[in-house]
């Protein structure tokens, strides 16, 4: 029997031994947390499993989720980087399914989620739930030139105006399955500089006009990234962003709470993507040079993101009835500063944001669920961004077809201490220098690829049991090579195949 009629006939045995189990009588809230650009070692219950150092910032709200749930020490971002890993995630499939595998940068770019794509949103409204969308979306969208057709130019828009940033017509949260977004089509980064809600820009300020947005133009010459200008709000502040956002998904819980339906919340921070643009306070407390930098500033800022929606969802009485799901997009940003103070975002592993080393993609992944999921309990299971998907549609009791969502494995019945096979292999891809990994039990390989991967170069093998850190690379020692040659050849006859990694939910 051939190797993908064995992977096959296994997926099959596997979606027998874990079938989808029913909640639909608990209906329970959906909150699922994304932080950008935030590693392992960022959280202060993280970085104490993995040093005896002390800790340079504590994240309590981010710590009690960790302490009233469960928490994972082998998850993943399914990328290293931003947009690709938003596709993963909010569709369950890998990039090199979408025809934008490397990831859809731009506001202006055609979003890779198809309308047979299972989402995050059209899920809970396939259950009945309210849903909502709040954050840095990153996913692409179409907007109309002023001659009333789409607009297919610079990423950052032209400074001629030709682009009507007024309305958002389509590739939004609404089409995606979200009953009401209050969005930043590239988050803090840019370019645009604008916000939207539900599909309409939203103002800055009562006096805001959209300008095109430069060092020249904007506000504070800081609020414009390294990705450069482009279309936005002449009021556009980078400081307010994320307490802006903060505080529309505490209203859309509260709202949310008082209708007669349960919600699905997905919250996506920009934080703490560059540029790091810390405000002075917030509610009084100090954020600005609170911290040896302002990176953790901005983890700051998150921190109290956290706690704000905590915050709403204990006041409207629903935090005892909510799964919520915290995790990041990619591995974090470690900075010598920060590494001189005890800190490291990437804590014991090698490599950061960007990087096909386990600091690229090692992720905090933890669930809460009061009464459900068991307090302080820590999960050595494999997981991947790409896993919320099936795992949400399980506990909505929503069914998906052979089609959707085809590299998402149901967590439930490890979330909930039922029996759990869980993969064994993970399939992902790191950043801007095209690399691509495959994980196979302990072990993983690196290849390096191209942007229209025609490249196939297996240039590192690495066991992660005996070495974590990825210090010792084994591709060239003779015992190893007839492995590392078995799992290059698996990765390209699943991805050639175009073959289901997950079983069918």
């Amino acid at each position: 029997m051939n190797l993908l009629k064995k992977l096959n006939y296994s997926l099959i045995a596997l979606s027998c031994v874990l079938p989808a189990v029913s909640m639909a009588a608990a209906q329970p809230n959906i909150v699922f947390i994304m932080a950008d650009d935030v590693g392992l070692g960022d959280v202060s219950a993280f970085h104490r499993q993995y040093t005896d150092k002390p800790v340079v910032l504590e994240t309590p709200a981010i710590d009690a989720l960790a302490a009233q749930g469960m928490s994972f020490t082998d998850a993943h971002s399914p990328t290293a980087l931003c947009a690709p890993t938003r596709y993963s995630v909010m569709s369950g499939n890998s990039t090199y399914r979408a025809y934008a595998k490397w990831g859809v940068w731009s506001t202006f770019a055609k979003t890779a989620v198809t309308k047979e794509d299972a989402t995050i949103g059209r899920i809970g409204q396939q259950a009945g739930y309210t849903t909502g969308f709040v954050g840095k979306w990153h996913l692409g969208g179409t907007f109309l030139g002023k001659n009333g057709e789409i607009y297919k130019g610079a990423k950052g828009g032209p400074k001629s105006k030709n682009v009507d940033l007024t309305k958002w017509v389509a590739g939004n949260p609404a089409e995606l399955g979200f009953d009401y977004d209050f969005t930043a089509p590239t988050g803090v980064q840019g370019p645009t500089y604008s916000l939207h809600e539900n599909g309409q820009w939203y103002k800055f300020n009562k006096d805001s006009k959209l300008i095109y947005v430069d060092e020249h133009s904007a506000i504070d010459k800081s609020f414009v990234s390294d990705k450069g200008p482009g279309m936005g709000d002449s009021h556009w502040d980078s400081t307010k962003l994320n307490m802006m956002l903060a505080n529309k998904a505490a209203d859309f819980i509260k709202r949310s709470a008082k209708g007669d339906k349960p919600f699905l919340l997905n919250y996506w921070s920009p934080a703490t993507h560059i540029p790091h643009t810390p405000p002075t306070e917030i509610d009084g407390e100090k954020i600005l040079g609170s911290t040896p930098t302002q990176h953790l500033d901005m983890t700051k800022v998150l921190e109290i993101e956290v706690s704000r929606i905590v915050k709403a969802l204990k006041e409207s009485g629903e935090y005892e009835n909510t799964l919520i799901i915290f995790t990041s997009d990619n591995g974090g940003l470690p900075e010598k500063t920060e590494i001189q103070a005890g800190h490291n975002s990437s804590a014991i592993y090698n490599g950061r944001k960007n990087s096909p080393l386990e600091g690229g993609h090692r992720v905090p992944f933890i669930a809460v669920w009061p009464g459900r999921i068991k307090a302080g309990s820590i999960n050595d299971t494999m997981v991947n961004g790409t896993d919320i998907v099936a795992t949400v549609a399980a506990v909505l009791d929503v069914k998906l077809n052979e089609n959707q969502a085809k590299d998402s494995w149901n967590l439930l019945p490890t979330l909930t201490g039922k029996p759990y096979q869980g993969r064994e292999l993970l399939m992902q891809q790191a950043g801007s220098q095209n690399q691509l990994m495959l994980r196979e039990g302990d072990w993983k390989i690196i290849i390096q690829s191209n942007n229209k991967v025609t490249k196939k170069e297996l240039v590192a093998l690495y066991n992660l049991k005996d070495d974590p850190s990825e210090k010792r690379n084994l591709i060239n020692e003779p015992k190893h090579k007839a492995r590392a040659q078995v799992m290059f050849k698996k990765y390209w006859q699943i991805r050639d195949s175009g073959m289901r990694t997950a079983p069918i939910l």
